[in-house]
């Protein structure tokens, strides 16, 4: 079992690690540990540490969190795999025999939300571009422009988003990142699920700034170009915090959409074992998920396409599909509809497994857009419906920063005017409700004429 190995080592290692600047080998920071086969690819990565407000508990993703990179406070992560057979001695016995290991933690497999069946597209991505409001939204100078647009998927190819749409885009080649091993260039990737997601995130943001991340071009043995590992998505996120904090304080923004999750258990411990993902608040990738958020960025997760009524063929959770940081507090899960405002049938349902409200919205999905898949084929699943709703976001962070609309104050913005669409309120098919733009322009003025 592919795994994530917590480890506290010196304070000039964790430094070293936590510096963009120099480069620490899992060499360095792990010179072997007890039945583990380590991953020398993988660059270690540092986490920080999560300290309370008010003395609370540091592991509860839902109170206000400050982290710490300090050297004396921050840990570091390094993979790699430990034997099935002695899986269990292992996870057991290695913090008894390295003092320095905290943790073991599951590396699931994540894979993009592709959808199930083959019905064809439901309107076009001029119905959307109508229903998100894009002309008003531009009217009031929401067009992305100054907004980082993060996209952590297979790739992205520009020109093909920019043929598609019919204008220019803007690539961020200099922040754009690859994981170890998977060679291309940013924005030049193959035509596929990413660069679907990049022409959804610029309908409503079209002068944003897309940041390439190939998190799932996979470069694992057995893997797929549709595949990753979460070790990865923990290395994306951390270069991603790093690019947010070179941002100037006032003007800080950053939208990561991400469509893609963990479909399976078999990949994952048990749920109730320390080192679980999928329910676990204490694992350092939802750890790092918070940390992001604390710094300014706005994290969107697809709900998934684990829906009762059509679900994905990869989906084995037997119940309560959406889990891990697709269901975290500090982040959007979002389903989807169509231009009809119907749900589709394989949008995952609530309860999510970190937080139970999940998903939070809906967004627009299975229309005709992008062609990543061919004339005829549409953008589908809750892939497509994340990267719409991440514009939305996007277009709102033009004049509203971080720094003015904290993440959290605009994820309950969304959720607060979102349109009702089944039970009056929250529920479990529909979340909030369907984004509202006019909706959210209207609150937008009232914060505006309150703060004047």
């Amino acid at each position: 079992m592919r795994v994530l190995i917590q480890l506290r080592p010196s304070p000039d290692l964790v430094a070293a690690v936590a510096d963009p600047g120099q480069t620490a080998t899992t060499a360095d920071v792990a010179d072997g540990l007890p039945g583990v086969e380590l991953d020398t690819a993988f660059t270690p990565v540092a986490v920080p540490r999560p300290v309370p407000a008010a003395g609370g508990d540091p592991l509860s993703l839902h109170q206000p969190l400050d982290f710490s990179m300090a050297a004396e406070d921050a840990s570091v992560l390094v993979r790699g795999t430990i034997s099935d057979d002695e899986l269990t001695s292992r996870v057991t016995l290695l913090p008894t025999l390295r003092p320095d290991v905290v943790g073991v933690f599951a590396d699931p497999v994540i894979e993009s939300s592709l959808t199930c069946g083959g019905d064809p597209p439901v309107g076009d991505w001029h119905d959307v571009e109508r229903l998100l409001n894009v002309a008003g939204l531009h009217a009031e100078g929401l067009d992305g422009a100054g907004v980082a647009l993060a996209v952590l998927d297979t790739g992205v190819n520009a020109a093909h988003v920019a043929r598609q749409l019919g204008r220019g885009v803007t690539l961020d080649a200099e922040r754009s990142w690859n994981p170890s091993g998977v060679t291309g260039r940013a924005g030049q990737f193959e035509v596929d699920h990413g660069t679907m997601c990049a022409f959804d995130a610029l309908i409503a943001a079209p002068q944003a700034s897309l940041i390439d991340v190939p998190l799932l071009r996979s470069a694992r043995p057995g893997g797929s170009a549709l595949d990753g590992l979460l070790s990865d998505a923990v290395a994306a996120f951390t270069h991603l915090r790093t690019v947010l904090e070179a941002q100037p304080a006032a003007s800080r923004s950053l939208v990561v959409s991400n469509s893609w999750g963990s479909f399976s258990p078999e990949w994952d411990f048990p749920v109730g074992h320390p080192g679980n993902y999928s329910d676990n608040a204490a694992h350092p990738f939802n750890l790092v998920v918070a940390s992001l958020d604390r710094a300014g960025a706005d994290v969107l997760f697809a709900a998934g396409n684990c829906g009762r009524q059509c679900p994905d063929g990869r989906c084995a959770f037997p119940n309560r599909p959406i889990g891990g940081a697709n269901s975290h507090p500090k982040a959007l899960s979002i389903g989807g509809v169509d231009v009809n405002g119907e749900r589709v049938g394989y949008s995952s349902q609530g309860p999510g497994r970190l937080t139970a409200r999940k998903p939070d919205v809906c967004a627009y999905t299975h229309f005709s857009g992008s062609r990543a898949f061919g004339d005829g084929e549409p953008d589908t699943g809750t892939s497509a419906a994340t990267p719409v709703a991440a514009g939305l976001v996007a277009a709102v962070r033009t004049r509203w920063p971080a720094a003015k609309l904290s993440p959290a104050q605009l994820r309950a913005l969304l959720r607060r005017t979102a349109e009702d669409r089944s039970e009056v309120g929250f529920d479990y098919d529909y979340g909030y409700g369907t984004v509202d733009p006019a909706g959210i322009l209207a609150a937008l003025h009232r914060r505006a004429k309150a703060a004047a």
